[in-house]
């Protein structure tokens, strides 16, 4: 497999090495010493898998505390996936990052604790699944407005389908409001 650092500290893209033939074709998803060899991993302890129309947005959520590593595919067509840098001490804070994922190249992206993360469905539909390294908590679930006019995300979508939180979540300045302040 190929890893490749990205441009936001610790976003990494991996490419699996595909076997092709006439049958179709095979490639190893997960391997845990092989990916940890390659700074990829924080202990994955479940496994998560949505179904999505064209024209959804998910976004942008991460769990506060003790957050939540993400090692993300699309098993099925195509989908835009953002991620969003909330380490207050980082250089990067309040950057974003995307990239396509389908189920052609079957690449994956591993986004370390610290960052939103949120996709846009570009196909008919497409399945996402995505190993996390906490279980999912409700009471440290936590997500951002996902058209922040303060990140400038350029969605690939206008009018998209959103779930009713999505719609009303905070934006970026109400979840670190705190942080910013600091900063002035």
């Amino acid at each position: 497999m190929e890893v490749i650092d990205l441009r936001l500290a610790g976003l990494k893209l991996i490419t699996p090495r595909l076997f092709k033939d006439e049958r179709g074709f095979f490639f190893e998803s997960y391997r845990h010493s092989l990916y940890a060899e390659k700074g990829v991993g924080n202990g994955f302890v479940q496994d998560n898998v949505s179904l999505s129309v064209k024209g959804t947005v998910r976004a942008l959520h991460f769990q506060s505390f003790p957050g939540q590593a993400k090692l993300v595919s699309c098993l099925q067509g195509k989908i835009w996936d953002v991620m969003v840098d909330i380490r207050p001490d980082s250089p990067t804070f309040m950057q974003w990052e995307s990239r396509e994922l389908d189920d052609e190249k079957h690449q994956q992206l591993f986004i370390p604790v610290g960052f939103a993360h949120g996709f846009c469905v570009l196909s008919e539909t497409a399945r996402v699944h995505y190993k996390v390294s906490s279980l999912y908590d409700p009471k440290t679930e936590m997500s951002m407005r996902w058209n922040d006019p303060d990140l400038k995300i350029k969605w690939p979508v206008i009018d998209p389908i959103l779930a009713p939180r999505d719609k009303i979540s905070p934006f970026f300045n109400e979840v670190f409001r705190e942080v910013l302040d600091s900063r002035r």
